[in-house]
């Protein structure tokens, strides 16, 4: 397994690694890595209604959507970004307690007492510390999370907007008081350079044959182009708000899916899905299915019949067909 030493701190760079070591490795890859102010989107995600676009203007918040699903996360460089690529065993898609088992391993040697709580996200008496999320592609799963050691909870209040449902469904009142800095229960106080360095030792002493690896001339001109061609593009990042017709949204123990949908003579001509929601097959796929069905129970069942659960369940884990019919009629 190679453990990637990179030093940058460039949001669409960092986001075009991940790709390319999920994409152009065939090595099992690590990396620790922090960003610059930003603000990073699921794959899923409609951007112009998680982010507050004013703010992250007038504080230089660089806005990239990833490849996995999930939901908005800030970054600044009081955050530490892991990531692990691996071959995907049948268990290992939404296997959380897995790949964070080395990082909550880690926090215990600082004394801090971690806990996967929820989907995908690591705690520390209740607040949360740790966002993560996957994507797989080509018999590849890349897992990723963040870890909140010195954030600015400003900066992050500022540039995210959650919807008012997901926020009431945790049962809090604002994102502030559901997050805190892994700093704030260190027993023994340290820097993030600190913190990054030691969890980067802990991996390579328990991490078997894991050695360090710095990417290649070669592999900077294909992160180039990854950078150029998806992550500093404005179609990939934003796309365009849809305009629908009707438009419903709905917390799932898969997270919230949200659909916006046009209807020309009772019969769907354009589909949108958004969410935090995690799948390993493009959801453009399931909107295009359903485009020119009727708009009415029997029509929608009987065009994702051939999916079945399971099948749908690869574009939006863990919903049932009738659950998605339900959202979709409202």
């Amino acid at each position: 397994m190679l453990l990637v030493k990179d030093e940058n701190h460039n949001p669409p760079r960092n986001i075009a690694m991940d790709e390319y070591m999920l994409t152009g490795f065939t090595d099992q890859v690590a990396r620790l890595w922090r960003n610059d102010k930003a603000v990073i989107i699921g794959r899923n995600q409609n951007a112009v209604e998680e982010i507050d676009m004013d703010f992250v203007r007038e504080h230089d918040v660089t806005v990239v959507r990833r490849l996995s699903g999930g939901g908005a996360v800030f970054h600044d460089l009081g955050n530490i970004c892991f990531t692990f690529v691996t071959p995907c065993g049948s268990s290992d898609f939404n296997n959380y307690a897995k790949f964070t088992a080395p990082i909550r391993d880690y926090l215990r040697t600082l004394g801090v007492q971690a806990e996967l709580s929820g989907r995908n996200d690591l705690t520390v008496d209740g607040m949360k510390i740790s966002g993560n999320a996957q994507t797989v592609q080509g018999g590849r799963i890349m897992h990723h999370g963040t870890l909140l050691f010195s954030l600015n909870f400003n900066d992050l209040v500022g540039a995210l907007r959650p919807k008012d449902l997901k926020i009431q469904s945790k049962g809090i009142k604002s994102v502030r008081s559901r997050v805190t800095n892994i700093a704030a229960h260190l027993k023994t106080p340290m820097t993030v350079e600190q913190f990054q360095a030691g969890l980067e030792e802990y991996l390579l002493r328990s991490i078997p044959d894991l050695k360090p690896y710095t990417f290649t001339a070669r592999d900077q001109q294909n992160i180039d182009r990854l950078v150029e061609q998806r992550y500093t593009n404005w179609d990939w990042n934003f796309g365009h708000s849809p305009a629908c017709d009707i438009r419903h949204s709905e917390r799932f123990d898969c997270g919230i899916v949200e659909t916006a949908l046009r209807l020309e003579e009772g019969h769907i001509s354009q589909l949108t899905i958004y969410g935090d929601f995690f799948g390993i097959r493009d959801k453009a796929e399931l909107e295009q299915r359903l485009c020119g069905v009727r708009y009415e129970r029997a029509a929608l069942e009987a065009a994702l019949a051939p999916l079945g659960d399971q099948g749908l369940g690869e574009y939006i884990s863990g919903i049932t067909t009738g659950q998605f019919c339900e959202l979709l009629l409202g």
